[in-house]
C-alpha cells in the first residue's frame, strides 16, 4: 500500500511511500495490553525486608499462673520493667506479621511471539485515524494516517524548529493540550522528583538515534523521539492503550521494512 509524505513544512508531497507489511496486522488490543502490563513489570525493583528484623532481641515465656499474658517478653529480672513484650508482630519493635520478600515474583513473562504479535499490532495501530482520535489526539481532519514524513526531518536541529515543524503538520492544537493538561500531581508523589502529571503527546519514530532531531526534540513537553530499535509496546500504546499519535520520518519506515520484513 501507498501512502503520501509530508514536507517538513507540512505540504503533502507527490512522491508517495510504500507501507512495510508490518502496517496490515491484524488490531489486537488484548495481546497489546498483556504486552504492555509485561514490560512495566520489568522496570519494577525487587524489595523486602531484612529476615532478622525485628527478631534480633532475648525472649522468653513466663508459661501460666502469673496473672499475666503468655507472650514472649525480654530476658532478665522479672520486675515491672523487664515485662516488656517483644519479637512478636503486636509487640513495639516486633518483625512484621506479612513483610515484603525480594524473592516475591514480581515479573510478568510474556511468550516471544506473542509479545512480537503485540508490538506489530501497535505499530498498525498508529496507521489508524479513528484510534488515534478515539485516545484523545488532537489533529486536523485532513491529516492522513500513517504520518509520513520527509527525511530531511531528521537533521532538525534545534527545539524551535522542532516546535514550528509539528505546527506545519496541523498538531498546534496537540501541543496546546499537552500544556494545557500538565498538572500538579496529589498526593506524596509531588515530594518524591515527580511533581507534575504530563499527558503523552506525539511520538516521534527515527531511523538514526544519533541523528539531531532526537535531541533538538527530547525537550518538548509530552513528545518522545526514539529510533526503530527502540519501539516498545508501552511506547506505542501508553497506559495499555493503543493509538498513539507517531510520526514516522521516511528512513524510519525502511528501517522498518528491513526490521519485521
Amino acid at each position: 500500500m501507498n501512502v503520501s509524505k509530508y514536507s517538513i513544512k507540512g505540504q503533502k508531497m507527490s512522491e508517495k511511500v510504500e507501507l512495510p507489511k508490518v502496517f496490515t496486522t491484524t488490531f489486537r488490543p488484548d495481546v497489546i495490553k498483556r504486552a504492555v502490563l509485561a514490560e512495566q513489570s520489568w522496570k519494577k525493583q525487587p524489595k523486602g525486608v531484612s529476615p532478622l528484623a525485628g527478631r534480633m532481641v532475648a525472649v522468653e515465656n513466663w508459661g501460666p499462673g502469673r496473672g499475666a499474658a503468655r507472650v514472649p517478653r525480654i530476658k532478665g529480672s522479672r520486675t515491672h520493667s523487664a515485662q516488656r513484650t517483644a519479637f512478636i508482630p503486636q509487640a513495639r519493635g516486633g518483625h512484621k506479621a506479612h513483610p515484603p520478600t525480594a524473592e516475591k515474583k514480581i515479573i510478568e513473562k510474556v511468550n516471544r511471539k506473542e509479545h512480537l504479535l503485540a508490538l506489530k499490532s501497535a505499530i498498525a495501530y498508529t496507521a489508524s485515524k479513528t484510534a488515534v482520535g478515539d485516545r484523545g489526539h488532537r489533529f486536523e481532519d485532513k491529516m492522513e494516517f500513517p504520518i509520513i514524513v520527509e527525511s530531511k526531518a531528521e537533521v532538525i536541529e534545534k527545539t524551535q524548529d522542532v516546535v514550528r515543524f509539528l505546527g506545519n503538520l496541523g498538531l498546534s492544537l496537540e501541543l496546546m493540550r499537552i500544556k494545557i493538561g500538565k498538572k500538579v500531581r496529589p498526593g506524596k508523589g509531588k515530594g518524591r522528583g515527580r511533581k507534575y502529571k504530563v499527558p503523552v503527546g506525539p511520538l516521534i519514530v527515527v531511523g538514526d538515534r544519533e541523528c539531531p532531531l532526537s535531541k533538538a526534540g527530547r525537550n518538548i513537553l509530552g513528545t518522545t523521539v526514539i529510533s526503530v530499535r527502540e519501539l516498545s509496546t508501552e511506547m506505542l500504546a501508553p497506559g495499555t492503550y493503543p493509538g498513539r499519535l507517531t510520526i514516522w520520518t521516511e528512513d524510519a519506515i525502511k528501517s522498518l521494512g528491513e526490521r519485521f520484513g
